[in-house]
């Protein structure tokens, strides 16, 4: 029987981790891939406060394990199937049928985003190829740009992306963006934007430094072409790792789970923290922040319920 069981080892499962661990709570961490999420996969971090000239995200994640792990968090390997929760105590059913039981449980299993699944976008993954304008946007000054979708965040990011970039292309299926009204008009105004419409992407093609052209095709016309550009910025959605959720705690339209500030869910004893929940701003940062709320409101509630 452990006091927390924690579902996720990235920023905010490992800051949770920290925080339960330090209050002298017996606490375990389930992560199914490599502990750290998605910062893993992240070159460089230049905007997470305390490191002025920046930090490898997989430098970073190590040094949050083990400063989590040098206070007493336990961190094992596995794939959770199953979470129920019957009166005070909480289960937790991996596959291969092991189960664990704690007294609270905290979901910190972010989020990934939608690939479009094309060649290329793996290879150059953290090589030109993005997911986050905010994390990796000031490496390409000077550069030309493709962002890929036509919703808020799509357009949003790709005005953001101006601040660094010569040109960006947005390049989007339809004929007209989904983002909302104020949106469009800022990146239809912008000379540094130039939308690339009924469109979508091929290939992505690069060398050994990196990302060098995307390939597209025109959906009415059928028209091939390339767009010379050193990154690719991907914005078609994520999906939030919530499916062994569903029927257990509230989420919203997009599977996001609900929580209130305290971060607790609808289901007493179990929390949130990081990506996985409903929020505007997914960001290591706010992650953290997550993490530190959850292990307070966490200790809270096993406290009151003895």
């Amino acid at each position: 029987m452990y006091d927390v069981i924690i579902i996720g080892g990235g920023p905010a499962g490992l800051t949770a981790g920290l925080y339960t661990c330090r209050a002298r709570l017996k606490t375990l961490l389930i992560e199914k891939g490599i502990t750290g999420g998605q910062v893993t996969t992240t070159e460089w971090v230049e905007n997470y406060p305390g490191f002025e000239d920046g930090i490898s995200g997989a430098e970073l994640a190590q040094k949050m394990e083990k400063q989590a792990t040098k206070f007493g968090l336990e961190i094992i390997q596995g794939s959770v199937m199953k979470i129920s929760s019957e009166d005070k105590v909480k289960k937790v059913i991996l596959d291969g049928d092991s189960q664990y039981e704690a007294k609270a449980i905290i979901i910190a299993t972010g989020s990934n985003p939608k690939l479009v699944n094309i060649e290329g976008e793996n290879e150059f993954r953290g090589r030109g190829v993005s997911y986050c304008a905010t994390c990796d946007g000031a490496f390409f000054k000077g550069d030309r740009l493709a962002v890929i979708g036509g919703g808020d965040s799509a357009v949003e990011e790709g005005i953001f992306l101006t601040k660094f970039a010569e040109t960006v292309y947005i390049v989007h299926r339809r004929d007209e963006f989904r983002a909302a009204k104020v949106a469009q008009e800022r990146a239809l105004n912008n000379p540094k934007i130039k939308v690339v419409w009924d469109s979508v992407p091929e290939k992505i093609a690069g060398d050994p430094s990196g990302v060098t052209a995307l390939h597209i095709k025109n959906v009415k016309t059928g028209e091939q072409s390339a767009l010379e550009v050193k990154g690719v910025f991907i914005y078609i959605g994520y999906n939030p790792n919530t499916e062994f959720l569903k029927g257990l705690v509230t989420l919203d339209k997009s599977n996001y789970i609900v929580a209130n500030e305290d971060m607790s869910t609808s289901v007493p004893g179990i929390f949130v923290a990081g990506d996985v929940r409903a929020k505007p701003l997914k960001q290591i940062a706010t992650a953290v922040g997550d993490g530190a709320i959850v292990a307070m409101s966490t200790e809270k509630y096993i406290e009151e319920n003895k």
